[in-house]
């Protein structure tokens, strides 16, 4: 099982230094993957930490590192216009080296939504049909849907190859886009035993819902919940089936965590 790195992009980690030395010690020691999460405009709350944008923290990052994997850990796509985001996306994975992983969701943030323009019972589809936009100006094709609609144009670069489209989220829907339109799932902040039941939900889809022949088996990646994870606990995600931990330090942690890199997780 692979291990991953999430949190990068906020609280203490916004100092560019900061940042910096944790994005390279973490490549440095072993971490498979660096992921940031997305969140543009929160409700005001004492508690919010604070986040740099996640494309402009995930493009910085590519510059920091080389070898290490790049993760959007859940871009909230109703809420980016998606042909700029193709562009961002193909961008991003060509300064990288094709080391990049795009994980989308739906949101579910309101006051979030709202502000971007998007009302809450809208965010499905959105998501459903950003994604379907986003592949076709992939693939020099024209696109008409209920919210964007393009003829005429194309973008160049074109994607030097197609980047893993990972879906988050626990609900129906969340697990239908997985199996018929992604290469993973990534569930966030679950327990073993929370995670088993999604994974279950997950499988379930699977037998309602086709998944087209040219997709791979789904890859799995979960966040636990924030703080440190043990071997014994990573056991019992590898035994469900779980490709990748991206695990969330608390902030006191974060720094020797990253120091002690994947092999915290690793067999004894």
């Amino acid at each position: 099982m692979d291990v991953g790195l999430y949190g990068l992009h906020r609280g203490e980690n916004v100092d560019p230094d900061l940042l910096a030395r944790r994005a390279r010690t973490a490549e440095e020691a072993g971490f498979e993957s660096l992921w940031v999460g997305d969140h543009i405009a929160m409700p005001d709350s004492p508690d919010e930490p604070g986040r740099l944008e996640a494309v402009v923290a995930l493009a910085h990052l590519a510059a920091l590192t080389t070898t290490i994997k790049l993760g959007f850990g859940v871009l909230v796509l109703p809420q980016r216009q998606p042909v700029l985001l193709a562009k961002q996306l193909t961008s991003l994975d060509l300064l990288s080296r094709g080391r990049l992983i795009v994980g989308i969701g739906a949101g579910y943030i309101e006051p979030e939504l709202a502000v971007m323009g998007v009302r809450l019972d809208e965010r499905g589809a959105r998501t459903d049909e950003y994604l379907a936009a986003m592949r076709a100006v992939w693939d020099d094709q024209p696109f008409a849907g209920d919210f964007v609609t393009y003829q005429g144009v194309v973008q160049r670069p074109r994607p030097p190859q197609r980047s893993p489209i990972v879906i988050g989220g626990h609900s129906r829907a969340a697990m239908r886009r997985a199996v018929q339109h992604a290469d993973g799932w990534y569930g966030v902040y679950l327990t073993p035993e929370e995670a088993a039941g999604a994974l279950s939900d997950l499988r379930d889809a699977a037998k309602v819902y086709d998944r087209p022949g040219h997709l791979s088996e789904l890859e799995i990646t979960i966040t636990p919940p924030p703080g440190p994870v043990d071997r014994e606990t990573a056991r019992r995600y590898a035994a469900l089936g779980v490709h990748r931990l991206t695990i969330q330090p608390l902030d006191a942690d974060m720094e020797a965590t990253v120091t002690a890199g994947a092999d915290l997780l690793g067999p004894p």
